[in-house]
């Protein structure tokens, strides 16, 4: 790999391009890193790779090396012109310029599936840290037809979506997350890695999307309902974070059905396990 340092400097300047900070742009100049991301990705050569917010296009490149197709998604028109720019003569690049969350993933994936004869699908992603938390939400929720997600993103963020539930750094995101996916850290990230340096550390993550839940549920709408619930009021215990919500009818209801579940009445949100707000969720379905 050439000096990625270099090479940004040279972009921004002859496009004479700033990081606009509104989209939480800092552009990524570690070489160790970009080796990073793309390694622990696995790319085979018929994989489809899709790329959120790619800039400069310092990631892209080492992506069209490995991917059978490379699409970015990018939102910033400044961005756009510099990409076609790059890796218009690579036939196994697409460019999409719109707000990640208003693409029809499903579709996509759908259609290159049939059309290229793809093996895996993977999400590489230097997210922008403001918006982080929706884009993973998204990529899951959706329940695309995906292998892997591999984003770098604020490590304090970081640090909750890859958490077990139950840990300390639980937050309501850890268990849809854990739902969803097993995660694994990859590296932390210090702020020169980047030009501007961000004021916070970043960590690359990787969630491995599951085939199938790790617990049964009669309504996982409903289980996930109850636990946003129960984070919105983290400080109070779970029976008075639910009894408040009208996720229990009353108190005395909340009480019988801990009872039932072997959950103490102190019991706060934090403590509970993906399986207890499974349980709650079925005894109240």
């Amino acid at each position: 790999m050439e000096n990625i340092l270099e090479e940004t400097r040279y972009i921004m300047k002859k496009y004479n391009i700033k990081a606009n900070k509104s989209l939480g742009q800092n552009f990524l100049i570690s070489q160790n890193v970009v080796e990073s991301i793309v390694e622990s990705s696995k790319i085979g050569e018929n994989d489809l790779v899709i790329e959120v917010g790619p800039g400069l296009g310092t990631l892209t490149k080492y992506l069209l090396e490995k991917a059978k197709k490379v699409i970015c998604v990018e939102l910033d028109k400044k961005m756009i012109k510099i990409l076609e720019d790059r890796f218009k003569l690579y036939e196994k690049f697409e460019l999409i310029n719109q707000d990640i969350l208003k693409v029809d993933l499903k579709n996509i994936i759908k259609e290159e599936k049939q059309k290229n004869n793809i093996e895996n699908v993977k999400i590489v992603a230097n997210l922008p840290y403001y918006i982080t938390t929706p884009i993973i939400m998204k990529l899951l929720e959706e329940e695309l037809d995906l292998e892997s997600i591999t984003v770098m993103i604020q490590k304090e963020v970081a640090d909750r979506l890859i958490a077990v539930p139950g840990e300390k750094n639980t937050g309501a995101i850890t268990y849809t997350v854990y739902y969803y996916a097993e995660s694994e850290a990859i590296l932390e990230v210090p702020n020169d890695s980047f030009i501007p340096e961000p004021e916070v550390t970043s960590k690359v993550i990787k969630l491995n999307v599951r085939n199938n839940p790790p617990i049964e549920v009669k309504n996982k709408e409903v289980m996930f309902r109850i636990i946003k619930s129960a984070f919105m009021q983290r400080r109070k215990t779970l029976l008075n974070a639910l009894t408040n919500t009208k996720v229990f009818l009353n108190k005395e209801e909340g009480i019988k059905i801990l009872k039932e579940l072997n959950l103490a009445e102190n019991v706060r949100a934090e403590m509970l396990s993906l399986q207890d707000f499974a349980n709650i969720a079925n005894k109240i379905l």
